[in-house]
């Protein structure tokens, strides 16, 4: 994690100066403190992490003349010389008539809309601040995005944020609100306190080219997604990528950091010309631990202007052959030996997983200390035998007393054996009674016909290999009620975790809303086409905090089961609440016979976008065989 403590608060302003015709293709950005690239997740989609400050803030910003040249960082805590009208390296400027009112000025315990609780000042800008701030009704931290109702970009700022809202995209910072009340606009964003941006990582040196494969693929995939929905970026810096401790990356900003700087574009080719050429430098500066541009920016040296870009291969030894052609593909004019050009996210997509796994590295081993050890006498030296302790002078040992004469001797022999042999007899009896204890023990109610996941499993020498089994069709489970998303069933097995089959939101309780026509849950039934041998499953969730388990039904059943989930006689894993995103169940030492196996979904998460509402769903099913 990245130390938040430390970073100063960055104080923003507009300059009416026009750019330097050599910036005109690229937008100044001025190296940001390594301190600053701290953990700080939006709530939306909608704007990168900022460098985060001690709580005494610097003073307070004045308004800012149009013709007083000034100093601008980015939403993601960089600095930017950009002019009035925000002219951007990849959209142009934009001409902007309603007049730059300046940033609303609040101070940390101020709260907003009788709800927030502003905590800490992340960004002070002449268009807008950023804070971190406490949700007082819900007990949450989230981040909180302040411009003048009046502000020439308000409006586009509050639309885009509600279009990144209903992305409904799990790998994007998501946006909780975004309300224009009065004479301030707020937009509220999820904070992720465990996640460190790229910047932060790229600080401790190149990624691993597994680590850097994992960045490129997860990031690209996200903003391809984007794209095909409409949505592009415009700013996508080290700042905009987010690494969870799962090693997952998530995106800030989607569409709302390009509106807090007024770029816009109408021309989607050019808005997935700039995305693909900002993905392919991410990559670049993962791979080589450089800037490709000639400036230094992001606390990374940049390229000289005589080198120019060139393929990270060229930069530094050891990089990945196929990662650096992507790179070149993207940022090299014309590409390096004849290479074809890549001008969008899904072109690179598609490049991307058209080259070789790279395979992730072994573990370390684990070493243990050497512990200093004391010698006694008698104790080996290393490496030699045992020696002798020296002997000390003492008193002579005395012999032992002679044994009983008679009969007195003889008997009191047969009675130590006796309580020897009675000892050993209840002993032998208890151990026994324990075993067989054990083995009448079950772990669950529900009818097993099978190895069941979680129960003890007998020991074996190696575990078979399992390999995921070919799904034929998936359909909603909705007993005694109407299909809640039936038509989104086969996105749970369509194979992108970026696609789910949601539930419908339910007020109050978490099962459902304790309906009684939902008493039995929802889920997904996937059909395998024929009875196979099943011994787990493997399932990426949307939200954590769903409650399920997993059944099968009988080997006989020629079609699914979708009046009961008594119907799946057959369990492959117990009922339990998942706490993450992913969940794997634990193999079964005996597999069970189906063709049918249900994720029986029984509670719901609370859904983050409406206090007292519950959601959940799937996003990805995997049968293991």
């Amino acid at each position: 994690m990245a130390d938040r403590s430390k970073a100063p608060v960055e104080t923003i302003t507009e300059s009416s100066e026009p750019a330097a015709p050599e910036e005109e293709a690229e937008e100044l950005v001025a190296e940001a403190p390594a301190a600053a690239a701290g953990p700080e997740t939006d709530e939306t989609p909608a704007s990168a992490p900022e460098p985060v400050s001690e709580p005494e803030l610097a003073s307070e910003p004045e308004p800012v003349s149009d013709a007083a040249p000034s100093d601008e960082p980015s939403a993601d805590g960089t600095s930017v010389d950009e002019p009035s009208a925000d002219a951007d390296s990849a959209t142009g400027p934009v001409t902007e008539t309603t007049p730059l009112l300046p940033a609303p000025v609040r101070h940390s315990g101020d709260r907003i809309a009788d709800r927030y609780r502003l905590e800490e000042c992340l960004t002070q800008a002449g268009v807008f601040t950023s804070w971190r701030a406490v949700d007082e009704k819900l007990r949450r931290a989230v981040g909180i995005h302040l411009l003048a109702a009046g502000h020439a970009r308000s409006q586009a700022a509050v639309a885009a944020a509600r279009q990144a809202a209903l992305l409904g995209d799990p790998r994007f910072v998501q946006v909780l609100d975004a309300v224009e009340e009065g004479e301030l606009v707020y937009i509220i964003r999820e904070w992720l306190p465990d996640a460190t941006d790229l910047g932060a990582l790229l600080a401790e040196g190149p990624l691993e080219p597994y680590e850097a494969y994992q960045m490129a693929r997860q990031v690209t995939d996200a903003i391809a997604a984007a794209h095909r929905k409409g949505l592009s970026h415009l700013r996508l810096t080290p700042a905009c990528v987010l690494r969870s401790d799962g090693g997952q990356y998530r995106i800030t900003g989607i569409a709302l950091d390009a509106a807090l700087h007024g770029l816009e574009t109408e021309d989607g080719t050019e808005a997935a010309r700039t995305d693909a050429r900002a993905l392919g430098t991410l990559l670049f500066a993962a791979l080589t631990h450089r800037w490709p541009g000639p400036e230094d920016r992001y606390g990374l040296q940049g390229m000289p202007r005589a080198v120019g870009v060139v393929p990270p291969e060229q930069v530094r030894a050891g990089v990945h052959r196929g990662l650096s052609d992507l790179c070149a593909r993207t940022l090299c004019e014309p590409p390096v030996r004849h290479l074809e050009p890549i001008a969008s996210p899904a072109g690179l997509a598609r490049a991307i997983d058209l080259i070789p796994k790279i395979r992730q590295p072994d573990p370390e081993p684990l070493v243990l200390p050497e512990y200093p050890t004391r010698s006694y006498p008698g104790s080996p030296a290393r490496g030699g035998p045992p020696t002798a302790p020296p002997r000390r002078p003492g008193p002579p040992v005395q012999p032992p007393p002679p044994a009983l004469p008679g009969r007195t001797g003889k008997a009191l022999r047969w009675g130590i054996s006796l309580v020897v042999l009675a000892a050993v007899g209840l002993g032998s009896w208890g151990t026994a009674q324990v075993l067989m204890d054990k083995r009448g023990t079950g772990g669950s109610n529900n009818p097993v016909t099978a190895g069941v996941g979680g129960n003890p499993k007998p020991s074996v020498s190696a575990k078979p290999s399992l390999h995921p089994l070919k799904i034929s069709g998936a359909v909603e489970f909705s007993p005694r009620d109407k299909p809640i998303a039936g038509p989104q069933a086969p996105l749970s097995v369509d194979g992108d975790p970026g696609t789910a089959w949601m539930t419908s939101q339910y007020l109050n309780y978490a099962k459902f809303g304790n309906y009684p026509s939902r008493a039995d849950g929802s889920g997904i039934v996937v059909d395998l086409g024929s009875v196979q041998n099943v011994s787990g499953v493997k399932l990426v969730l949307p939200v954590a905090g769903e409650t399920l388990e997993v059944l099968a039904a009988p080997a006989d059943a020629t079609s699914a089961p979708l009046s009961s989930s008594s119907d799946f006689s057959q369990r492959v894993s117990n009922i339990g609440e998942v706490m993450g995103t992913t969940f794997t169940s634990d193999t079964l030492a005996t597999p069970v016979r189906t063709r049918f196996v249900l994720i029986h979904v029984t509670s719901l998460p609370a859904d983050p976008t409406r206090s007292g509402a519950y959601r959940g769903g799937i996003s990805e099913i995997q049968v293991l065989g």
